[in-house]
């Protein structure tokens, strides 16, 4: 099921650690999840221009627990995704263009050194979006935020 131009039902649900633990419900979301999915699609990945790839969008509770995410992650309301460059090399490259060219709940350059993150983590929401751009950073081992 296309749920935008790019993007699949399936590109949104994949993740291997819940096929390995039987987490079906990850791969059967409500359709709120869906309508939230779709506007992250519509309103931020369809409109990069550059290769990259999902490394994690929807998540159901289970398997978010299971690796260890947030207990109000957006991604298990599918208003969030962490996306990656084939290389990781152009990874500031789409950070740059999500801040310059799309609307968005938050946007986090997600650890990484000064001139490139490891991944870009981007939310959007139908209505309320903050757009806030934050680093992530190790401190002490614990993860922290601060503002870009």
């Amino acid at each position: 099921m296309r749920i935008s131009d790019k993007f699949s039902l399936q590109d949104i649900t994949r993740s291997d650690t819940a096929t390995r633990k039987g987490f079906t419900e990850q791969f059967e979301p409500e359709q709120r999840i869906i309508d939230n999915a779709t506007e992250v699609c519509k309103n931020i990945l369809d409109k990069i221009p550059h290769q990259f790839f999902i490394s994690s969008f929807y998540r159901c509770r289970r398997l978010n627990r299971a690796i260890g995410g947030s207990a109000t992650s957006d991604h298990m309301e599918g208003c969030s995704v962490d996306i990656d460059s084939q290389n990781n090399l152009n990874n500031r490259i789409i950070f740059d263009y999500i801040r310059m060219n799309c609307k968005f709940d938050q946007l986090i350059w997600e650890f990484g050194n000064d001139f490139n993150p490891d991944w870009v983590h981007v939310s959007y929401r139908k209505t309320g979006n903050r757009n806030q751009i934050l680093k992530a950073i190790k401190v002490n081992g614990n993860t922290k935020y601060t503002r870009l």
